[in-house]
């Protein structure tokens, strides 16, 4: 059954002809008589009495709200399509990571929302795993997260890079470590880490670190906000390993301290690639092109002015 069948025969049935009907359509009377017959033929019952007045049949009658129901869904999904083309989406949904969201975003967002009032932003803080799944899930728009090639190197994934930045070490201000310039990692197995919950690209790459140097990785507690982070560490000798963007507020709290990680030839330096993601059909959309190139934009600069910030 093709639509232009079901057209052709509301179209006679509005105007009782089959030459009213060709008009209606912009078409030949031949092509609506073929359309209307091979639309018989499918449903397998006369749907039109031939007269001077085409009538509708039983068949016809009964059949007539189901084509129009399916002809006017049609338009309805057309206008949808076309209003997402000019970009007159009504939403655009964003999950990113949480030192993102507090760093990096907030002038983001109030750009795209001046140029972009009728879309109502939704952003939520979430794991770097978690909101690569969402997005797979057709849940949001876009994900800021730690780069996981396993689940953005595929053919619908659209990556690009925001910036590196290096993992230190967040402690107590007394804690015995905070005698190190650099922690080496030897030091760093010997205590209990605070870590994030599973699902938080931190997590996997910790852990991957500790394997890496044939360490044992203590986890003593998983957490899943930066505050949290900051409260446990302070009052105690766990520690935890987090990224240059997630340790500002440490950094100006005499209460904690922070180290970067000893480095050597076999010891490379512990990073965390930060990047873009959404899928290539997404881009197709203007209000969600225009989101994503303003993170690229954005993030990076203000990334770069962080990292030049005195510890």
């Amino acid at each position: 059954m093709r639509l232009e069948q079901l057209q052709a025969f509301l179209a006679v049935a509005e105007t009782g002809s089959f030459q009213k009907a060709a008009k209606l359509c912009n078409v030949t009377q031949s092509t609506i008589s073929r359309q209307v017959q091979a639309l018989e033929a499918e449903v397998g019952l006369p749907l039109l009495h031939r007269s001077a007045q085409m009538k509708l049949t039983v068949a016809g009658d009964r059949f007539f709200p189901h084509a129009t129901k399916i002809c006017r869904e049609w338009k309805t999904a057309l206008a949808e399509l076309l209003e997402l083309l000019e970009g007159k989406q009504s939403e655009l949904c964003v999950a990113a990571i949480h030192s993102v969201c507090a760093q990096f975003l907030p002038p983001v967002l109030q750009k795209f929302c001046v140029d972009r009032p009728d879309v109502q932003l939704r952003v939520t803080s979430l794991g770097s795993d978690r909101a690569l799944k969402v997005l797979r899930d057709g849940l949001v728009d876009v994900a800021i997260v730690m780069n996981n090639s396993r689940l953005t190197a595929t053919s619908e994934m659209v990556t690009s890079v925001l910036f590196e930045e290096s993992v230190k070490v967040l402690m107590a201000a007394d804690h015995p470590l905070a005698k190190y310039e650099e922690v080496p990692w030897h030091e760093l197995a010997r205590y209990e880490h605070v870590v994030f919950k599973d699902g938080y690209g931190m997590q996997r790459l910790v852990r991957e670190a500790f394997d890496r140097q044939n360490k044992t990785f203590k986890a003593a507690l998983e957490l899943n906000t930066l505050d949290a982070f900051r409260g446990i560490v302070r009052q105690g000798t766990w520690i935890s390993l987090l990224p240059e963007s997630a340790l500002l507020e440490a950094s100006q709290d005499p209460t904690l301290t922070v180290r970067p990680i000893a480095v050597s030839s076999s010891l490379p330096p512990l990073t965390r690639q930060v990047v873009v993601v959404t899928t290539q059909d997404r881009l197709e959309i203007p209000p969600i092109a225009q989101f994503y190139e303003l993170v690229c934009n954005e993030v990076p600069p203000s990334a770069k002015l962080i990292k030049e910030l005195p510890n």
